[in-house]
């Protein structure tokens, strides 16, 4: 039998592009692939505290069930020695093929080294994993273009490119472990840049860099205290009019920091706020009038995508992916399945109802 790390080393120089489109569980066959050799399939997903996460772990489980493979899922709970314990674990009781969306995308190296003596299979689920050659595929969303959406908002609704300004921007980031936080960041700068450069945007915080601006673990929280001590120490008489904020969690952080220093009257109306990811209670704040825009991944589809990508590798088909060159690790430039984001706000938020992300009585 020939090794699978030399049939997935040939599977991806001969991939061709296609148009991008804690606690365990285990679920069994009820369903056909048509000619899926079946399997286990371990899951190690970050972290329950988010309904983000949770939604990507059971529609994974689904997706894979319905092509006759069992799944082995469980969550990190934003812990990266507990995770790499339970990928150790899914590696001893012999799981045929690993995703991992990974807590610390450094902290894995050594378990994944045990993977591949092991000859199974790791697909990086949604987070890169960094510094190894033992991460086989990557499959996500367009980063880039998430940061590209949430810059593109504001500059919009500020009226920028007509030449409306100066205005005050906060910037917050993911977090500083997770590998999309520099996609997400450097797809928003390119757009916010140049207006930074002319003064339209004004950042009284001056906290601009990086690493400056990081929020650990995506944690409301931690971004609600940032807010505030930024409001204590930049603001004064000033106001700020545009948040840029990575994903919905910190939005939601952000926004009660705002609010708990007035924000959100006629007198004090709420900034312009970004977000990521659509969880629901961040849909239902733009209903409202609350947060102004989240961007959509349906995370269905990034299931799908995985669980289809598990099902041409373990058949030793050729596996399609998008892009094998762009998402280098520091090791290797891992191939990708990248799939596209929506823009949602105010005016379009109706497309997670025609999508079924969201019941209409959900949004209420």
């Amino acid at each position: 039998m020939l090794n699978r790390r030399a049939v997935l080393a040939g599977a991806a120089l001969l991939a061709f592009p296609v148009s991008a489109c804690g606690k365990e569980s285990e679920g069994s066959s009820a369903g056909t692939s048509g000619g899926s050799v079946g399997g286990t399939v371990g899951i190690a997903m970050p972290t329950r505290a988010s309904e983000r996460w949770l939604n990507d772990g059971k529609t994974l489980v689904q997706g894979l069930k319905a092509m006759e493979y069992k799944s082995r899922l469980v969550y990190g709970d934003d812990d990266p020695k507990a995770q790499v314990s339970q990928i150790e674990k899914l590696i001893q009781q012999g799981v045929d093929a690993l995703v991992i969306a990974a807590i610390d995308n450094t902290s894995l190296n050594a378990v994944l080294k045990k993977a591949a003596a092991a000859e199974i299979p790791v697909i990086a689920y949604d987070r890169l994993i960094l510094g190894t050659k033992d991460v086989d595929y990557y499959v996500s969303f367009d980063n880039e273009m998430v940061g590209r959406m949430q810059a593109h908002f504001i500059i919009e609704k500020l009226g920028l490119e007509d030449g409306e300004g100066p205005f005050n921007i906060e910037l917050f980031a993911g977090s500083p472990d997770d590998n999309n936080t520099k996609y997400f960041f450097d797809g928003s700068m390119a757009l916010l840049q140049p207006f930074l450069d002319s003064k339209q945007l004004i950042v009284p915080s001056g906290q601009i860099e990086l690493e400056k601006i990081t929020t650990l673990r995506w944690d409301g929280p931690t971004a609600q205290k940032r807010m505030t001590d930024i409001l204590n120490g930049s603001y004064g008489a000033k106001k700020v009019d545009a948040i840029l904020s990575p994903y919905d969690g910190i939005s939601r952080g952000v926004l009660a920091a705002l609010t708990l220093d007035g924000y959100g009257t006629d007198a004090k109306p709420l900034p312009i706020v970004t977000g990521q990811d659509a969880e629901l209670a961040s849909v239902k704040s733009i209903i409202a009038g609350g947060q102004s825009q989240t961007v959509y991944k349906d995370v269905r589809r990034l299931a799908d995508a995985a669980a289809n990508m598990v099902d041409e590798i373990l058949n030793d088909r050729v596996v399609s992916i998008d892009n094998s060159v762009t998402y280098k690790n520091g090791v290797k430039p891992v191939p990708a399945v990248l799939l596209q984001p929506t823009s949602v706000d105010k005016s379009n938020y109706d497309v997670l109802i025609s999508d079924e992300y969201f019941t209409a009585d959900e949004l209420k």
